[in-house]
């Protein structure tokens, strides 16, 4: 089983990125669940999502506490909480962000790999310029980093899961997964 935990704020997409990923990775007959934990709703409160994998059905409907990877939609929680907090050593860390990642300082036990999602989100006018919707590019690096499905499913899984701007978010999507 793999466990995969996203730190977002309330806005971003962060809870659509784990649907949206969660779908590509059933249409390749893997098992998954998706869901949401966060405490008031609102704009910019830390959001965090869970997905469970498996080629077998999953019982499991725990939080998850030591996830196999962590995706960090919003750079600026690193600084804010632990998002590290149960990760397996080994584990994969992809964080929004265009810095080096060097520059993140994580313990060298983790593997860290940054993608520009905000970059790509702007350019393909997803959101604002103040508020990117950055999920769809953050789901397109996440699906080809940790090679959970192909991109026609990747594709699929977001004209079926965004309720608009089709072309915009496959195309942020499709330029993630080919940059990462």
């Amino acid at each position: 089983m793999i466990e995969i935990r996203f730190h977002g704020r309330g806005g971003q997409g962060t809870v659509v990125a784990s649907k949206i990923l969660a779908d590509a990775i059933a249409k390749e007959g893997n098992y998954v669940q998706a869901y949401p934990e966060f405490g008031v709703e609102r704009r910019g409160a830390p959001v965090f999502a869970f997905i469970r994998i498996d080629d077998k059905p999953i019982y499991d409907k725990s939080r998850i506490y030591k996830p196999d990877h962590v995706v960090v939609v919003d750079p600026t929680l690193v600084d804010v909480i632990d998002v590290t907090e149960g990760l397996k050593e080994g584990g994969m860390i992809i964080v929004n962000t265009d810095k080096n990642p060097e520059e993140l300082k994580f313990p060298d036990k983790y593997k860290v790999v940054g993608v520009n999602a905000t970059g790509i989100a702007v350019k393909h006018k997803l959101g604002t310029l103040a508020a990117p919707i950055v999920n769809t590019s953050v789901v397109g690096a996440v699906v080809k980093i940790l090679n959970l499905a192909n991109i026609k499913s990747l594709l699929e899984a977001v004209r079926e899961n965004v309720p608009m701007k089709h072309e915009e978010n496959t195309a942020a999507a499709k330029e993630a997964y080919e940059k990462a």
